[in-house]
């Protein structure tokens, strides 16, 4: 995963403090890395295991692991101040990508499925946006990037619950945008399609899986790597003038 083949930059705006969430492996830790070899200050956030955190700290002392639970309020507040204290400085972009996934029929969903799957996924990205959007408008700038997925734009078939909290935070993407773009703050959505990660092992071996792929009009599943450019963009001053969208990064998947 770690590669010493990214080219890096020297520009100003890439000092900013971003918080990213799910850093620990897949989409998270290359989006991680394409920030932090390009001079980004980045909080890896992490849930339950470091995993790739540790080694991007061990690489970029512009790299902070940090424990927090996206589910829980207060554990988003402790990882928010851990980030001040040690960096000295505010978020100005927050990359939500930390997210659970099953794989469940819909008629074996419980309440409990629903409301976990809708807490992490639809709630925690909620709650870290209010947390980082006054300090945003304060300077005037800042970026939300919510990491949504396929299955939120052409609805899921064995996870119904992801894939209706993943359209609420589209959703709630687009209110972000109408309720603070004109105060300096941007928010836009990157959203997936099928992509090679530990998330999406079983869906590419099952037989479903592989016929999504030879349907796709790229001929091949895409890669953590090409998300993350996709989100780095967005981070960037030249993104300044997009906001409300949902980049699709799919192969050609679907067309929305």
């Amino acid at each position: 995963m770690i590669s010493d083949r990214i080219p890096k930059t020297d520009n100003s705006e890439k000092s900013r403090m971003v918080f990213l969430t799910g850093a620990s492996r897949g989409i998270g830790a290359a989006i991680a890395e394409l920030l932090l070899a390009n001079g980004y200050r980045v909080a890896l956030g992490y849930c339950h295991y470091p995993g790739e955190t540790t080694k991007l700290a061990d690489m970029f002392p512009t790299a902070l692991p940090v424990m927090v639970d996206i589910g829980e309020q207060d554990s988003i507040t402790s990882a928010i101040d851990a980030v001040r204290r040690h960096f000295g400085v505010e978020i100005d972009i927050l990359i939500n990508n930390g997210a659970i996934a099953q794989e469940k029929p819909f008629l074996e969903l419980t309440s409990e499925d629903w409301d976990r799957m809708l807490s992490v996924n639809l709630r925690g990205p909620f709650m870290f946006s209010k947390e980082v959007l006054p300090a945003m408008l304060s300077q005037q700038w800042g970026r939300i990037i919510n990491i949504v997925s396929i299955g939120g734009q052409w609805g899921g078939m064995n996870q119904v619950h992801y894939a209706a909290a993943k359209a609420g935070l589209i959703n709630l993407t687009r209110s972000l945008a109408k309720l603070y773009s004109g105060r300096g703050v941007t928010a836009n959505a990157v959203s997936p399609g099928l992509v090679a990660t530990d998330m999406t092992r079983s869906e590419i071996a099952s037989e479903r899986g592989q016929a999504k792929i030879m349907s796709i009009p790229a001929g091949r599943i895409g890669t953590a790597r090409e998300v993350a450019a996709a989100v780095m963009f967005l981070c960037s001053d030249d993104a300044g003038y997009i906001t409300g969208q949902t980049i699709n990064v799919n192969g050609g998947m679907y067309f929305g």
